[in-house]
């Protein structure tokens, strides 16, 4: 269910930065941020009969990446839903990977500003 977006020289940026001591906290704070929007968004979009799946999505962000999920064990058809179910004639409505894509350019500029000003913390070191 994960839509994942790649971010080429991320390994190499945090390897980087720890190594000059930077603190990583900026971009944990910037993948919680965008996360945050996109989930915000995906429950505004999801698909409700009784608004219960709308209710599980959930964002977090760590140093290495923003994660939004959807669904819990106890409302396991968050992924059937997400991207569809041929079988059972349940058609894809990938409202996450929408949510992610309509707010591409609100969540790139929090990442690039927290990037910027770490790296202006090790460059001013």
């Amino acid at each position: 269910m994960a839509q994942a977006v790649k971010v080429d020289g991320g390994a190499r940026l945090r390897r980087t930065l720890r190594q000059a001591g930077a603190d990583l906290q900026a971009l944990t704070d910037a993948h919680a941020a965008a996360a945050k929007l996109v989930a915000d968004r995906a429950r505004a979009t999801a698909p409700r009969v009784s608004g219960t799946l709308a209710g599980t999505i959930r964002p977090s962000g760590t140093k290495t990446r923003a994660v939004v999920r959807a669904g819990y064990k106890s409302v396991p058809y968050g992924g059937p839903i997400h991207w569809g179910w041929p079988a059972r004639n349940i058609t894809a409505q990938p409202f996450l990977t929408d949510a992610a894509q309509a707010t591409e350019p609100a969540w790139s500029a929090i990442y690039l500003t927290a990037v910027d000003r770490t790296l202006d913390q090790v460059a001013g070191a």
